[in-house]
């Protein structure tokens, strides 16, 4: 009778034990699916203004999708449209000069309840921001046998640039969400091409489709 339940004893520390070894040795991938990770990429459309003029901006981003949590990757932006530039900034005397603005960099973003069918998500992009000058004549005028006559700007000018941002995130389908929002961009230490910071720095209101894994 002893020895069946000192037996008992054991198996019962025993099992514990292996349950508890069990448990802190769980990894990120493993686990009753507590940690999940996948991943998208983002097409987006900004609406703002550089320079007080209006300026149309297209997006891609895209990375790693953390626990359904944070996303960890890179994007990047260009403006589309033409921006003029004043006559006394133009570095080449053209018909029409436009800024082009661009940015690259860092993307991350983290999104509250995932898995519901309306959320919020917060994200920042922290990287280069870049301007230049072209000669932005309608395609139906270039001559395209006088190509090099074209006046462009080959000398960008870089500077540290930073774009917070929030998203109300509706869950179309298991792969696509479509994910309107705002956000603010900000420029450090921006020279040349007559802009400054306050020129470059303004806010966004921004349509974005995200595709992947969710």
């Amino acid at each position: 009778m002893k020895r069946t339940t000192l037996s008992f004893i054991f198996i019962f520390v025993l099992g514990a034990t292996v349950s508890t070894f069990a448990q802190d040795n769980q990894t990120l991938f493993q686990g009753r699916g507590i940690y999940r990770s996948g991943g998208y990429a983002a097409i987006s459309n900004k609406f703002t203004k550089i320079n007080g003029d209006y300026a149309n901006m297209a997006e891609l981003y895209g990375g790693w999708f953390i626990n359904q949590r944070f996303l960890l990757g890179v994007g990047a932006a260009a403006t589309t449209n033409y921006i003029p530039v004043p006559a006394l900034e133009q570095n080449f005397p053209a018909r029409r000069m436009t800024y082009q603005y661009g940015q690259v960099g860092l993307m991350t973003e983290y999104v509250f309840a995932s898995t519901r069918k309306v959320h919020f998500t917060a994200n920042l992009l922290t990287g280069v921001g870049f301007t230049l000058q072209y000669d932005r004549r309608d395609i139906d005028d270039w001559d395209w046998d006088d190509w090099d006559d074209r006046h462009d700007d080959d000398d960008a000018k870089c500077f540290f640039v930073m774009e917070p941002g929030l998203q109300v995130e509706f869950n179309l389908l298991k792969w696509m969400r479509f994910s309107p929002g705002v956000s603010y961009r900000k420029a450090f230490n921006a020279e040349g091409n007559g802009l400054t910071d306050s020129d470059l720095s303004n806010i966004s209101y921004n349509l974005t489709l995200k595709f992947g894994r969710f």
